[in-house]
C-alpha cells in the first residue's frame, strides 16, 4: 500500500481531532455519546478521503490510542463500536455500489447496517446488561432497550449522512488531498 505524504498528514491530523473529541467527551459527561459520535465520523473521512485499507489502519490506530489516553476505558469501547460500524458502513457502501447487477441495493445497504448493529449491540445487551442499564433488567425494559436502540441507529444513521454530504462536503474543499 502506497500512501502519499499528504494523505499520512491528512490521517495524522484527524487522528489527533478524534482522540480530542473522545477526551473532551470522558469530561463533559452529559455529551458523551455526542463527541464519540463525532470522534466516529473521522473514520468515516478516513475511509472516504484515503481507501478502505487507510480506514481500517485509522479505525485501529484511533482505539489503540484511545485506550492509552481515555481516562474512562469504557468509553472507548463506544468509541471502538461506532467507529467499527462507520467502518462497515463504507465498507459495506463500496461493494455494494460496486455490484451493479444486484437488485434493491438500497434495501440492502439498510439490512447490512442493521445486521452489523445487532451483531454488535444484542450480544452486549445479553451478556454484559450492566453496561448499558444499571439494576435488574425486566422483559419490558429489555424490549424497550432493543427497540430504542434501532431507533437510535437511525437517527446515527441520518446524523452521518448529513454530516458527510453537507459538513464535511463544505470543509474538504480546504483540504487539497
Amino acid at each position: 500500500m502506497h500512501v502519499n505524504a499528504k494523505k499520512t498528514a491528512f490521517l495524522g491530523l484527524l487522528l489527533a481531532v478524534a482522540m480530542v473529541l473522545t477526551l473532551i467527551g470522558g469530561y463533559f459527561e452529559p455529551s458523551t455519546l455526542f463527541f464519540m459520535a463525532a470522534a466516529a465520523f473521522c473514520t468515516g473521512i478516513a475511509v472516504r478521503e484515503c481507501g478502505l485499507y487507510a480506514g481500517f489502519a485509522f479505525l485501529i490506530a484511533g482505539i489503540l490510542l484511545g485506550f492509552f489516553l481515555a481516562p474512562n476505558k469504557l468509553y472507548m469501547i463506544t468509541y471502538g463500536g461506532m467507529s467499527l460500524y462507520i467502518y462497515v458502513r463504507e465498507f459495506a457502501f463500496e461493494k455494494i455500489a460496486d455490484a451493479k447487477t444486484l437488485k434493491h441495493r438500497t434495501a440492502l445497504f439498510w439490512a447490512v447496517r442493521y445486521i452489523m448493529f445487532n451483531v454488535m449491540f444484542l450480544p452486549i445487551l445479553f451478556l454484559l446488561p450492566q453496561l448499558i442499564y444499571p439494576g435488574a433488567i425486566s422483559p419490558a425494559i429489555l424490549a424497550g432497550l432493543i427497540v430504542g436502540a434501532q431507533v437510535v441507529l437511525f437517527v446515527y444513521d441520518k446524523a452521518y449522512d448529513y454530516f458527510q454530504a453537507v459538513v464535511w462536503n463544505r470543509l474538504r474543499k480546504n483540504f487539497k488531498l
